[in-house]
């Protein structure tokens, strides 16, 4: 060997131990390597196995040279149920905030690892135009706050759906926004920025996928019967329809009230909110009926305490047919109800037809000589308005009239009129048909029809 040439390792015992040799870097790595180490890297998540919790800190083994550490000032701001979760031996994913030095630990975060998996959620959902479905969780001035995760999720106000637009009232946020928190929103993701810490939502966007899908979930929930709170979001010659959580019902003209209407905005306008019974769910049309009569008092319980057998009173002629009239009572203001005139009490004299008596919008004077409750029908006479066998009620219903109060009981009822029970015998089958298609409601349209 040239003496002059160094040798390439010096010879074991030459130098004393741990005197002026210097480590190679490849001892460390090669160390790390023999224990099955991996040096954490700053920036980076991992899923490592809890350790140990001394005091609040938590020490997390993620297969380094020693433990990191979610700091107690960390553990204390998460929630009860998060800090239920942290128990020794189960996996937790962490972010890697500073790897150490010979003065600190590895630290680590809890909270950042699973805002980086939300915000790679974020990014998926922005990127497969996915709709997302979560919870309002607060507002400010400008819009509606939606967690995503962890994330904080903002909907401006011109990103929120025209329907809860409509739902906003008032000059101050907590006005406009404070009643939708905690209610259910579908939203697409329409800007992440991580740096900026900056994730923009908008309901708008969605609106299309988020209404069919609500809408599809709450026929399948809905049920007959069901009382809910809704809101006009349109009105039509045949009725209005009600958005009722996602999902918009029709309520028929005829289901808007008992009182007679021309139109539905002689009672409702856009945006109004308004009770409503579900009436039934179309589930393979889609379709929900509903209505609002249904929640008010019937006409027919009212006409109870008023009309009675043998009583005069005013209508008006609706409907004529091949086996007699139909007329309107107007039983309390605004509220009305049919009775039938059956051509045997229209006339002393023979008819073949009811034209030949009354015509269609003619007011006049009958007397009702037949009330059945149970089927909600009313039997009329125009023929016995001036009957001698009436005259004597005729007399005492008027000097009641004038000299006890209205409170007092009425007078009691005429006899039953044979002659009347069987001539609706006789024509039983049509008087049915007849008065079942009186209580149909009428539908201009057919169909009904979905909003434009």
């Amino acid at each position: 060997m040239d003496p002059n040439q160094e040798p390439l390792e010096a010879p074991p015992g030459d130098k004393p131990e741990g005197e002026g040799v210097e480590a190679h870097p490849m001892d460390a790595f090669l160390e790390e390597e023999a224990y099955g180490m991996d040096s954490p890297k700053r920036g980076e998540t991992r899923t490592g196995t809890i350790a140990r919790i001394s005091g609040n800190d938590v020490l997390v083994d993620i297969g380094a040279k020693s433990e990191g550490v979610v700091p107690a000032s960390e553990v204390e701001q998460m929630t009860e149920e998060q800090r239920a979760e942290l128990v020794v031996g189960r996996e937790l994913p962490v972010y890697v905030v500073r790897t150490g030095d010979r003065d600190f630990g590895i630290v680590l975060s809890a909270t950042r690892a699973m805002e980086e998996t939300d915000w790679g959620r974020a990014e998926k959902l922005q990127q497969d135009q996915d709709v997302y479905e979560g919870t309002i969780g607060g507002y400010n001035k400008g819009g509606l706050i939606v967690k995503v995760g962890n994330l904080r999720g903002f909907i401006p106000a011109s990103q929120i759906s025209l329907s809860r637009r409509r739902q906003s009232e008032g000059e101050t946020p907590d006005k406009r926004w404070g009643k939708m928190v905690g209610e259910p929103i579908l939203a697409k993701v329409i800007e992440v920025d991580r740096k900026r810490n900056r994730l923009i939502l908008s309901e708008r966007a969605a609106a299309r996928e988020a209404r069919k899908a609500l809408k599809e979930r709450l026929i399948v929930e809905l049920q007959a019967g069901e009382i809910r709170t809704g809101r006009v979001i349109s009105l039509a010659d045949f009725g209005a329809f009600v958005d009722i959580g996602g999902a918009d019902g029709l309520v028929h003209l005829s289901e808007v009230s008992w009182k007679r209407l021309s139109h539905p905005s002689e009672m409702l306008e856009v945006g109004q909110e308004v009770r409503v019974k579900v009436l039934a769910v179309d589930t393979d049309r889609k379709r929900i009926s509903l209505s609002m009569r249904e929640l008010e008092a019937d006409p027919w319980e009212v006409m109870a305490e008023k009309l009675q057998e043998g009583q005069l009173v005013e209508g008006t002629i609706t409907k004529l047919t091949k086996f007699g009239a139909f007329a309107r009572l107007t039983v309390e203001e605004g509220y009305q109800v049919e009775g039938l005139i059956h051509i045997s009490e229209l006339s002393d004299r023979r008819i073949e037809h009811p034209s030949e008596v009354v015509q269609e919008g003619q007011t006049v004077t009958l007397r009702v000589i037949k009330v059945d409750r149970p089927r909600k029908r009313i039997g009329l006479s125009l023929k016995r308005v001036a009957s001698a066998e009436y005259a004597d009620q005729d007399w005492q219903a008027t000097v009641r009239l004038a000299t006890i109060p209205a409170a007092e009981p009425a007078e009691p009822a005429a006899p039953e009129v044979e002659d009347f029970d069987a001539a609706l015998e006789d024509e039983a089958i049509d008087e049915d048909e007849a008065l079942d298609e009186a209580a149909e409601p009428e539908d201009p349209g057919g169909e009904e029809h979905e909003p434009a």
